[in-house]
């Protein structure tokens, strides 16, 4: 699977929040999108869906632009976890994640799509929830659901718009690791967005990290986290280590300048001590 991304830009009515993105992902990649509130990671994931229409620029798709693509063709090829809101529907957790199957069958659900929710369900440990009502679980079961249904799709791309947000620590490493996991597995492109540094770091093969519209840097977490990016980038000061091979990123008293902020309180997911913390 290859994304291509080709200065787009993308305003809402007159504000622009993309600038001249260029951005080229192949393979079996984990790839993580991080940066402040408000710089447009969420409008490039759905421009990179076909949710949005970029004003300027190209998607592309294995060297075709999405534009072309009916939606249905697109479900085959890439998956979309949304930020797990407040919405919530009375169907059982099987059903929903069954949704998921749509775009592979013609007239009615089979056997084998049956299979592949349980099996997805076992997966991601949830399997004891398939005959719950989906509008009861708790916000981190929901998005567990959601996240299952995105994999039920058997995407070559799935994009996933902060899939941890929900859950608690050790569920945040679970799923993350669990997505690092797929993509080898599976053969598949995961770009997830993500608030947390440090388990980001943890478990990426790739960076993005954006800053004003812009992508400011890309590469590996050792060449994207470092203090002079986080400060320019976050308005934080802070203290990079290397821990078990990766960057760890540990936070100091003192705050940047954050005058020319998006939201004068960074939501980055790191601690003032060297464990992982929760974003």
């Amino acid at each position: 699977m290859r994304i291509n991304v080709n200065g787009v830009a993308f305003s809402y009515s007159s504000t622009p929040v993309l600038k001249d993105i260029n951005l080229d992902l192949e393979g079996n990649e984990f790839v993580s999108i991080i940066g402040p509130n408000g710089v447009g990671k969420s409008t490039l994931i759905h421009c990179m869906n076909k949710i949005l229409t970029p004003t300027e620029g190209v998607v592309m798709i294995n060297g075709e632009d999405i534009k072309g693509i009916p939606l249905k063709e697109l479900a085959k090829k890439l998956a979309y976890v949304p930020y797990s809101g407040g919405d919530a529907f009375p169907l059982k957790v099987v059903d929903t994640v069954l949704m998921g199957r749509h775009p592979h069958n013609k007239w009615k659900s089979l056997d084998s799509d049956l299979d592949i929710v349980y099996d997805t369900l076992k997966l991601l440990r949830i399997e004891h929830l398939a005959m719950r009502q989906f509008n009861e679980l708790s916000a981190g079961q929901h998005q567990k659901v959601m996240l299952a249904r995105g994999i039920v799709q058997e995407p070559r791309l799935l994009l996933l718009d902060e899939p941890t947000a929900n859950l608690d620590i050790r569920h945040q490493i679970e799923v993350t690791k669990l997505l690092k996991e797929l993509s080898v597995a599976k053969d598949m492109l995961v770009v997830m967005i993500s608030h947390d540094l440090n388990i980001a770091s943890k478990f990426s093969d790739r960076m993005i990290l954006m800053h004003e519209g812009t992508i400011f840097a890309v590469g590996t977490p050792e060449e994207v986290l470092t203090e002079e990016n986080i400060r320019i980038v976050y308005k934080v000061d802070s203290n990079v280590v290397m821990h078990n091979g990766r960057p760890h990123v540990i936070l100091n008293d003192s705050l940047g300048d954050s005058s020319d902020c998006v939201d004068e309180s960074p939501e980055i997911g790191i601690s003032g001590t060297p464990s992982v913390a929760a974003s």
